[in-house]
């Protein structure tokens, strides 16, 4: 394959590495930075660097952060009593923007996969047990994803937090907002039914 360049052709290798990233799009990619100022480049390259070297996970919850305890860990505002169990950081951040939970968080850092290598002792779920012990928590809300591998890790935790006498809860699933029942698939209109409530 003709290259015009060995640098062109690194920096094309290294965007097609980022998740989601193909060759064509990390080719997109390259030779937009080729076009940009080169002020504007130093200040990608500066704002990489520099997120990769201050942030880290919270030494309580897993989140994202740059201070330890993460704000919402150290907030006096969040309701103590309830923490929501996600898969990863950028779920805690979607569940956020919505603005309808206030309580605490924890990130497992992934689901249960075997194919993939991740077992019980790659998650973060040792140190959410421990976070019971305190009597402050009264209920543990289950976000992890609707696919075999979120389902997998959900009856995994329920099985491990009901014996400590925490109440256990899973996100409702279902439809979404403005869409019709005639295009839903049938887990998803199934799930709608069985997660219905009171109107």
């Amino acid at each position: 394959m003709f290259s015009s360049s060995q640098s062109l052709e690194r920096l094309i290798r290294e965007f097609s590495r980022l998740p989601g990233i193909g060759r064509k799009t990390a080719q997109r990619l390259a030779f937009w930075v080729l076009k940009r100022d080169p002020k504007e480049v130093r200040e990608l390259a500066d704002a990489i660097r520099e997120a990769r070297e201050k942030v880290r996970a919270c030494s309580i919850c897993f989140n994202i952060t740059e201070s330890d305890p993460c704000e919402i860990c150290r907030s006096d505002r969040r309701d103590r009593s309830a923490i929501c169990v996600v898969e990863e950081a950028n779920d805690l951040l979607a569940l956020e923007k919505t603005g309808q939970y206030n309580g605490l968080y924890h990130v497992l850092g992934g689901a249960l996969s075997p194919l993939e290598g991740i077992g019980p002792e790659q998650l973060h779920a040792r140190e959410l047990i421990e976070r019971l012990k305190s009597d402050e928590v009264k209920e543990i809300i289950i976000a992890t994803n609707p696919n075999v591998e979120g389902e997998a890790t959900a009856a995994f935790l329920a099985k491990l937090i009901k014996p400590i006498g925490v109440k256990v809860t899973r996100i409702a699933r279902g439809l979404p907002q403005g869409s019709d029942l005639e295009y839903a698939d049938n887990t998803t209109l199934g799930q709608a039914i069985s997660n219905r409530r009171d109107y």
